[in-house]
C-alpha cells in the first residue's frame, strides 16, 4: 500500500483560514448570517418558471416541456453552444433534497493517466511532468461545514444523461466588495466542450448537507438541513474559449483551461448577496505561482463516485507537482488525492502572503483515483473572471 502524505500543520492552517470569516460572520447551528435562520427555498414543486429568455429554440419555448424534462431529449440542434448562448431560467422547486441526493457525478474527464509531457529540465514549470504523487487519503471535513469550509458547496445541473453534480467555491467580486454573487467551478461542470454545449438548470448550494447526514436521511430531511443557505441559480456562466472548442469528456483535452465562473441569484432569499449569506468568499489568485514556491495546496469537494456517495465534503492537502497534457499548453498542478468524480470544480486553496486564496480547481484525475490535477489560473482565467464581474458591475 503506498504511503499517505498529509502535511498536518499545513492542512490545519488552510482549514482554519477557510473558517475564519465564517466563524465571525456566518451562522451558528441554528442562525444564519445577520441573525436569521438559514434561508432555504420556500418554493413548491410545480411553481412557474420565473424567467424564460426569448432566444430559445422553438423546441424549448414551451414552459411545461422545459419544466418536465426537455433536457431528457436533447439532440445536437438543441445544444446551446456558443459563449453568448447561455441561458438558465429559474425553476422553483426543481432542486429538492431527494433530487439533489440522487444527482450523480458528471466527471467523465476523470479518466486516463494523462500525457507524460516533456522531460524535467524545461524552463520553470512549462512543459514539465513530475513523478506521479503518492495517494493522499481524502479526509472528511468537520461538521457543520459552514464553520470549517463556508465558501464550499455543490453545483447541480441537468445533462442529456440526467441530474449531475460538481463542486464549487464562493469567490470575491471586485465590482461588489463584500457582496459577491460569484462562484468558481470547472468548465466541464457548465459546458460539455467541443461535442456539446451549455448544460441546463445550473444551481449552486453552499454548505450542502451542512450536518453531514447520510443519503437515507437526506431523502426525508428538511430542506434547511440539506440547503441551509438556499438554492442559488446561475443567471450567467463564463468559461474559456479553449474549453468550448477543445474540451473533451475523457483524456484531458482542454483540461488546462477547464475553469468557469457563475453569477448566481437566490431562488428565495432576504436580498443579501451570496457572500453576505454564507459569511465568506475567497480571493482568486491569477499569479499562477510556480510549484517550487508552494509548500502545500488543498482540494475541497464532494466526491460522488464510489466509494463516496456525494453527500459529504472531503479535502486532500499535499505538496503539488506538475503535469503537462500538451507541451504547448500551460502545465497543470497535480496533488495526491483519493477523491472521485463529483469533486470536479472544487476549489484548490493555498496560502499566499499569509492569506488563503483560490489557486485552481479540480479538473482531471486517473481512473484509479490516486491523484487530481487542476489548471493554473493565469491571463485566460482572469479574463473569464473579469468579464463576468464587469457584466454585473452596475446591477
Amino acid at each position: 500500500m503506498p504511503s499517505i502524505r498529509r502535511p498536518a500543520l499545513a492542512a490545519a492552517a488552510l482549514s482554519a483560514a477557510l473558517a475564519l470569516t465564517a466563524t465571525a460572520c456566518g451562522p451558528s447551528e441554528d442562525k444564519a448570517a445577520g441573525g436569521d435562520k438559514p434561508s432555504a427555498s420556500a418554493a413548491q414543486p410545480g411553481d412557474d418558471v420565473i424567467q424564460l429568455p426569448k432566444n430559445l429554440p422553438s423546441s424549448l419555448k414551451d414552459l411545461d416541456k422545459w419544466k418536465n424534462g426537455a433536457w431528457k431529449n436533447w439532440d445536437k440542434e438543441q445544444w446551446l453552444r456558443e459563449a453568448r448562448d447561455f441561458i438558465n431560467p429559474m425553476i422553483k422547486g426543481h432542486w429538492k433534497p431527494d433530487t439533489m441526493k440522487d444527482a450523480r457525478s458528471s466527471d467523465k474527464t476523470l479518466a486516463g493517466k494523462g500525457a507524460p509531457g516533456t522531460a524535467p529540465g524545461a524552463s520553470g514549470d512549462q512543459g514539465v511532468t513530475d513523478p506521479e504523487p503518492a495517494p493522499v487519503k481524502a479526509k472528511s471535513v468537520n461538521l457543520p461545514y459552514h464553520n470549517y469550509a463556508a465558501p464550499v458547496g455543490k453545483v447541480f445541473f441537468d445533462s442529456p444523461q440526467g441530474h449531475m453534480v460538481c463542486s464549487a467555491t464562493v469567490v470575491k467580486d471586485p465590482a461588489h466588495p463584500g457582496k459577491s454573487n460569484m462562484v468558481w467551478t470547472a468548465g466541464h461542470c457548465v459546458h460539455a466542450g467541443k461535442k456539446g454545449g451549455w448544460y441546463r438548470n445550473i444551481a449552486f448550494v453552499p454548505s450542502y448537507n451542512d450536518k453531514g447526514l447520510s443519503g437515507a436521511q437526506v431523502n426525508t430531511a428538511p430542506v434547511q438541513d440539506v440547503a441551509p443557505y438556499g438554492v442559488w441559480w446561475a443567471d450567467w456562466a463564463q468559461t474559456s474559449g479553449q474549453w468550448i472548442t477543445q474540451g473533451s469528456e475523457t483524456g484531458g483535452a482542454g483540461a488546462p483551461y477547464d475553469f468557469a465562473v457563475l453569477h448566481v441569484k437566490p431562488e428565495a432569499g432576504s436580498g443579501k448577496s451570496l457572500e453576505e449569506t454564507v459569511g465568506n468568499a475567497l480571493t482568486v489568485d491569477f499569479d499562477a505561482p510556480q510549484v517550487k514556491s508552494i509548500q502545500s495546496m488543498g482540494a475541497w469537494g464532494y466526491p460522488a463516485a464510489p466509494p463516496f456517495d456525494g453527500q459529504k465534503m472531503y479535502d486532500c492537502v499535499d505538496r503539488p507537482g506538475r503535469l503537462t497534457i500538451e507541451p504547448s499548453q500551460p502545465t497543470m498542478y497535480r496533488i495526491g488525492c483519493t477523491m472521485t468524480g463529483g469533486s470536479s470544480g472544487g476549489g484548490w486553496f493555498a496560502k499566499r502572503d499569509g492569506k488563503v486564496v483560490l489557486v485552481s480547481n479540480t479538473s482531471i484525475g486517473p481512473s484509479d483515483s490516486t491523484w487530481l490535477a487542476g489548471p493554473r489560473l493565469g491571463t485566460e482565467a482572469k479574463g473569464v473572471y473579469d468579464a463576468l464581474s464587469q457584466k454585473f458591475a452596475k446591477r
